[in-house]
């Protein structure tokens, strides 16, 4: 029976107990027979003989325990490791928080200790000190050597690999079309002569110095490219898409902001707002458990199962209720027993509703106007003609605007000169015409 250390004291840390599924505390049991996924057990299932599957009770075994001296005795290794996040969490020197974080040290033995054992150490200062005499060997006292290096590639013009470098050619550190063109243009007729006069040398000048200016935003600009990877645009776009949706959004926002940093403090920001981002969901997630009730993972296991259940239960409700709507229309009914059966063969539905009328037509069903622009500007007439002509409320209100000045200039409109003004289809502009009448915004001509 061995006696080894595990130094995480933090029971979330470690898978739970196999029998009871319990958070693991020290001491516990590890079986040494088992693996190589490590099975491990509570006091109370290892007491009572469990097993399962290939686990038997009279396995080998170890104890798990971190409750044994390291550097000195009195301090066990679990103390050791406390005493480092503490300090680590409540800064170098502030030892009565640390011992208020420890609760089993005095301030005085926390400073002591640790002066000890971690700064006035000699093994700690022999390990710095062959790290630091690692570090000066890296850097050569002679001159490096020279090695050509490979010849970088030089794809021909128009070609898959120059659209995709966007003309960047490598061999020459330049573009085919650099930015801002043609600034030298500017400068093609300027001569400096002796008998300039001094208004004109000194506009002459500051055309160059305005010429000097451009040449630096072009260098600006293609540094900015060149060290944050822009040229292979595709495999910049391919990388930014392993983000979530939500964090593309923010790399999108915050890509103006990459000409003021460097890529790699770029690229940190990104990661940590990603890294962010999983630990919000993560925390929305667990919430959810806590509000359901649920304190274990094998129940919450349970609940995410039960939820995509009623989510797949609420949806075919939903689509039942829909299609009860045109239970007349045998085409409608038999597209709803179609996307039925891709719901049930585990595939997402394509099928668009579509009705069809007593006269044999196709008919789309009304524009959902919830969210659309301009909609809060309509009446509620408005909103029904809009939802049965399947008009945006943005183009509505443009082509309203448009016949109203047309009435108020020649004292009335006719339908003929409204469907010149529309260029829609011409059944849109009739009910169009036709509702502005009869609300009396226009009149007939």
């Amino acid at each position: 029976m061995d006696r080894l250390a595990s130094f995480a004291n933090d029971p979330f840390d470690k898978p739970p107990c196999r029998g009871c599924s319990s958070y693991l505390t020290e001491p516990y049991i590890k079986c040494a027979e088992c693996g190589p996924s490590p099975f491990l057990l509570c006091l109370q299932c290892f007491t009572r003989g469990f097993e399962y599957k290939k686990h038997q009770s009279d396995h080998k075994y170890e104890i798990m325990t971190s409750d044994f001296p390291v550097l000195e005795p009195g301090w066990t290794a679990q103390e050791e490791m406390a005493l480092l996040e503490a300090v680590m969490d409540c800064g170098f020197g502030n030892w009565q928080d640390v011992a208020y974080q420890m609760r089993t040290k005095t301030k005085e033995e926390c400073e002591s200790h640790y002066m000890k054992n971690f700064i006035n150490n000699p093994l700690f200062s022999s390990t710095l000190l062959s790290l630091r005499k690692a570090k000066d060997s890296r850097f050569a006292e002679g001159a490096i050597p020279f090695k050509p290096s490979d010849d970088p590639p030089r794809p021909t013009f128009d070609s898959v690999l120059s659209r995709d470098m966007a003309g960047y050619m490598p061999a020459r550190a330049d573009f085919m079309e650099e930015f801002d063109n043609y600034a030298e243009w500017d400068l093609k007729d300027i001569d400096f002569v002796d008998d300039d006069s001094d208004i004109l040398r000194a506009l002459k000048l500051a055309v160059v110095d305005i010429y000097h200016s451009r040449l630096k935003e072009r260098q600006r600009r293609k540094k900015i490219i060149r060290d944050h990877g822009l040229i292979n645009l595709r495999k910049f776009q391919m990388l930014e898409r392993c983000y979530p949706k939500e964090v593309q959004e923010l790399y999108d926002v915050m890509r103006r902001f990459a000409r003021v940093v460097g890529p790699t403090e770029h690229d940190k920001f990104i990661e940590s707002h990603a890294l962010e981002f999983e630990l919000r969901r993560e925390i929305r997630r667990l919430q959810e458990y806590r509000k359901a009730g649920i304190k274990s993972f094998c129940s919450a296991k349970v609940y995410e199962r039960v939820k995509r259940m009623r989510e797949d239960e609420r949806r075919k409700r939903t689509m039942l209720f829909d299609v009860l709507q045109y239970i007349q229309d045998g085409r409608a009914c038999q597209q709803w027993l179609s996307k039925q059966a891709a719901i049930d063969a585990g595939v997402t539905p394509a099928v668009t509703t579509i009705t069809v009328s007593a006269t044999g037509r196709r008919s789309a069903p009304p524009l959902n106007l919830t969210g659309l622009p301009g909609t809060e500007k309509l009446n509620e007439r408005e909103k029904e003609l809009c939802q049965v002509v399947r008009l945006v409320p943005g183009a509505y209100l443009e082509y309203k605007q448009a016949l109203l000045n047309e009435c108020r200039r020649q004292g009335g409109l006719r339908l003929a000169q409204a469907r010149a003004l529309i260029k829609i289809d011409v059944n849109k502009t009739r009910k169009i015409y036709d509702f502005l009448i009869k609300e009396g915004y226009i009149t007939k001509a």
